[in-house]
């Protein structure tokens, strides 16, 4: 199986390190993609790291992914909670999924409890700040591994 993994990240996340810093920290997407690359080398991953504020985008992604990767990192943002079309989508998808985000979405609102990537996601990485994106994708290096042997 490919050991290329998207990680893929939706709406306003392109405002991390300006947007609510007391809630998702003072680190950037440029911080971020820095970590997962680090990461992703570390474990003989590559990746391909995208971000968007329209769901289309992240959709596209998502079947470019089918043809071509072993995984996918996701944080869909506000999207998590609303759309069954990247549920949809990532449904299509046969490789592994790992669910991301910054905060404990459990100890926020709660219209932020319900996730519809989680019905789909191998694992969901909540509230451990940008570190769940390392995370997720030492995890999808462990499947792949698994899967090889």
């Amino acid at each position: 199986m490919s050991r290329l993994v998207y990680v893929l990240n939706g709406p306003n996340l392109n405002l991390l390190g300006k947007r609510q810093p007391h809630i998702y920290g003072h680190d950037t997407m440029e911080d971020v993609e820095a970590d997962c690359r680090k990461v992703a080398k570390a474990h003989g991953l590559e990746i391909r790291y995208h971000q968007s504020n329209r769901e289309y985008e992240l959709i596209d992604w998502i079947h470019e992914a089918r043809e071509t990767a072993g995984g996918i990192v996701i944080n869909a943002g506000a999207f998590t909670h609303t759309s069954v079309a990247i549920l949809d989508a990532l449904n299509a998808f046969d490789g592994i999924v790992m669910e991301v985000h910054i905060s404990n979405v459990h100890k926020r609102e709660s219209f932020r409890h319900h996730s519809y990537i989680s019905l789909r996601a191998e694992g969901v990485i909540v509230g451990c700040g940008i570190q769940g994106y390392g995370l997720a994708l030492q995890r999808i290096a462990a499947l792949l591994d698994a899967k090889k042997g």
